[in-house]
């Protein structure tokens, strides 16, 4: 499926997602090339939410860029099957070969990305357009990370995922919704 069609066809688990979904449909009718960094007002990225087979725990990377503890995830880099990228980028965040639970998108979020440096150079404020996947590794594995995008990499308590004193990341209301999409969709108990 292009994606175009899998972001067209994704069913919003809310009204804000549903703004998010038209905010990125209207991004790709605007911007000539989504997919690149070449873009540097908005792009694609793709992320997972990992869990353990037991449904009990999801896997999280300090971003030394964030300084924030985030779901695996990277940019698209002109590729356009975002769970291919989804797949690649916990597999050389968190050194995990993860098997995907569905293949359709699980959630979208639209991103800020404040100015920074990497790699010596400036990267002006963007946008990161993501699209995330519902994939399952095994917990009993050795983890490993990238120190120069990293400084860790481990497995939390699937309600670590709603951390309200901002330990675990700065995107509470993307995870939140995460948990609640789990729940609803019977991946977990509450």
């Amino acid at each position: 499926m292009e994606l175009r069609e899998s972001i067209e066809n994704y069913q919003p688990f809310d009204n804000d997602e549903e703004e998010i979904k038209s905010r990125i449909i209207r991004n790709m009718d605007i911007y000539p090339d989504v997919l690149t960094r070449d873009n540097d007002k908005c792009h694609f990225a793709s992320s997972a939410l990992v869990l353990n087979k037991e449904r009990s725990k999801a896997l999280v990377v300090y971003h030394n860029v964030y300084r924030s503890w985030l779901t695996p995830g990277g940019h698209a880099d002109g590729d356009s099957d975002l769970l291919h990228v989804a797949l690649k980028e916990v597999e050389e965040e968190t050194g995990q070969k993860a098997t995907v639970l569905d293949d359709n998108i699980f959630q979208l979020s639209i991103s800020p990305i404040v100015g920074h440096m990497k790699r010596e150079k400036f990267v002006k404020p963007h946008e990161h357009m993501d699209a995330f996947y519902l994939l399952e590794a095994d917990d009993s594995l050795p983890l490993t990370y990238r120190p120069d995008e990293s400084q860790g990499v481990k497995w939390i308590p699937i309600e670590g995922l709603l951390d309200e004193d901002n330990t675990v990341s700065f995107m509470h209301p993307v995870h939140k919704r995460m948990v609640k999409k789990l729940i609803r969709d019977g991946y977990i108990k509450k």
